[in-house]
C-alpha cells in the first residue's frame, strides 16, 4: 500500500497526461487532480475526479441551459441563498472523488456517513503493509472524566513516551503474528483470518464519490472542534486544499448571515468569518416541504 517509485511514476504521468474535453473544468482543481496531500504520519488524501462547480450550482437552481448573462456576483448571491434557505438539491449536481488513505478506525468513522459511493482495498484478497498510526506526543491526551468520549489534557512527557512505546510495541508485534499467520512460503492461515491479529491504527485505503451537499454535511461534523483529531486533519485537508480550489464561492458564504462556526476560527483560518449555517430542527409540521430539496 506505500507508494512506490512505480506507482509515483504511475501518478506523475497520469498528472503530466492531458485530455481534451467539452465539459467544464476547473482551473484550480486541473492543478492539483492526484496530487497527494499527506495527513498523519502515512496517510493522504488525492481528488481522482470531480464533476461541476459554482456554476453548475447556479444552473441547476435556475433550471437554464448554458451559463446565460448574469453577473458572478449575482451567483453568488443565489448560492448564499440557496445556503441560507436550506435549497440542497442543486450542490447535489457537484460531485467530488477522492482517494483515501486512514488508519482503520478513523476509515469506520468516516464509512458512517453513509451517503457516498465507497470501494476499500481488501485484506480479504490482498497481504496489508507494515504501516500504522502512531499519534505525535502532543497528540497524546488521557481520558476525560466527565465524558466517555474525547480527550482531556496532555500526557506529561514521560507517560507520552511510555504509551508511545506501547503503540509501537503491540503494533510491530502484531504484524509479526499476520506474517507468521499467513506464512505463505507454506500452507498458513486464509488471509481474511489473518488479519483479525491487526490492530485498527493499521492503515487502509478507499475511493470515496460524494455529492456536494453531503460533502458539506460531512465536513460540518467532521471538520468541527468537537470531532477526533485524527478524522479532523482529514476533514481539514478536504476543506482547506481541495473544497476552496473547487467551489470557491460556496466555500466563502456571507459572513452577514446567521451563522455558526464550522470550527473554532483560528488566527489567519478562511473559516474563521465564512461558516456554515445553524442548523434548524429535523422535526417538520405536517404538509411542509421535504428538507432535501428546494421548497
Amino acid at each position: 500500500m506505500p507508494i512506490d517509485d512505480h506507482k509515483r511514476a504511475e501518478i506523475e504521468a497520469q498528472r503530466a497526461a492531458s485530455q481534451e474535453t467539452r465539459r467544464v473544468t476547473v482551473a484550480a482543481m486541473e492543478a492539483i487532480l492526484y496530487e497527494r496531500f499527506d495527513v498523519l504520519d502515512h496517510g493522504f488524501v488525492r481528488v481522482i475526479d470531480y464533476m461541476g462547480d459554482d456554476a453548475a450550482i447556479v444552473q441547476a437552481a435556475r433550471v437554464s441551459y448554458g451559463a446565460g448573462t448574469r453577473k458572478v456576483r449575482e451567483d453568488r448571491a443565489l448560492i448564499r441563498y440557496l445556503l441560507r434557505h436550506r435549497h440542497t438539491t442543486p450542490f447535489e449536481m457537484c460531485e467530488l472523488k477522492l482517494h483515501i488513505k486512514a488508519p482503520i478506525f478513523v476509515a469506520r468513522q468516516w464509512l458512517r456517513h453513509r451517503t457516498a459511493s465507497v470501494n476499500e482495498y481488501s485484506a480479504r484478497y490482498s497481504r496489508l503493509d507494515r504501516e500504522f498510526y502512531v499519534p505525535d506526543a502532543d497528540h497524546l491526551q488521557s481520558n476525560p472524566s466527565s465524558n466517555k468520549q474525547g480527550r482531556d489534557d496532555v500526557l506529561t512527557d514521560e507517560e507520552a513516551r511510555q504509551a508511545l512505546s506501547r503503540l509501537d510495541w503491540i503494533s510491530t508485534r502484531a504484524y509479526g503474528v499476520y506474517k507468521n499467520l499467513l506464512n505463505e512460503d507454506d500452507t498458513g492461515l486464509a488471509r481474511e483470518l489473518a488479519r483479525a491479529a491487526l490492530p485498527v491504527n493499521y492503515y487502509t485505503q478507499f475511493y470515496w464519490k460524494i455529492d456536494l451537499h453531503n460533502l458539506l454535511h460531512f465536513l460540518s461534523l467532521r471538520a468541527d472542534a468537537h470531532a477526533q483529531y485524527e478524522i479532523r486533519a482529514y476533514a481539514d485537508v478536504i476543506l482547506d486544499k481541495i473544497v476552496m480550489s473547487w467551489v470557491p464561492a460556496t466555500y466563502q458564504p456571507s459572513a452577514t448571515m446567521r451563522w455558526t462556526p464550522l470550527r473554532s476560527p483560528q488566527a489567519g483560518s478562511p473559516w474563521s468569518s465564512a461558516c456554515w449555517p445553524a442548523r434548524r430542527s429535523i422535526r417538520r409540521v405536517a404538509g411542509s416541504p421535504s428538507a432535501s430539496g428546494a421548497s
